[in-house]
């Protein structure tokens, strides 16, 4: 593993980048978590230092609130949030630096998604947790919907 405790999936995405950020950006919403968890979206403040939050629901009765700040918010290719610092920059018990992002490739974009840890231990628990599985069906979630779009 990466000394960043770095975990990573990565798509070909057959769609412009125009797209796959349109919907990666602004439809979180659609794909953001695998199917038949959902998730919806409670306050983005899209800046650096701006607020992030989002409730995660469950096929059975789950609730997990998720916050977290944006510490980059680069219109087209990236964001980049936090769970280690919340509302008012107050701390909080850090998992994970979350990267999102995507470049151009050929007639399509490249998607990566990134989540970065601050110890072996907890990129192990989130490995351990599904993260390929997860967040490789969130990426297939979105290609689905970039894709069928750019038809």
């Amino acid at each position: 593993m990466p000394e960043n405790h770095e975990l990573s999936v990565t798509r070909f995405i057959a769609a412009p980048p125009a797209v796959v950020w349109d919907v990666m950006a602004n439809r979180p919403h659609e794909w953001w978590c695998p199917a038949p968890w959902r998730v919806e979206i409670d306050h983005q403040d899209r800046r650096p230092g701006g607020i992030a939050k989002m409730t995660i629901y469950g096929p059975n009765g789950e609730i997990a609130p998720q916050s977290g700040i944006y510490l980059a918010y680069d219109e087209g290719p990236r964001i980049v949030t936090t769970d280690a610092v919340v509302d008012d920059f107050q701390p909080n018990g850090p998992f994970m630096i979350g990267i999102w992002e995507i470049e151009p490739e050929g007639d399509g974009t490249r998607y990566t998604a990134k989540a970065r840890h601050w110890t072996a231990d907890a990129a192990k628990q989130h490995a351990d947790m599904g993260f390929e599985q997860g967040w490789g069906a969130c990426a297939a979630q979105l290609a689905e919907i970039c894709e069928r779009e750019a038809r």
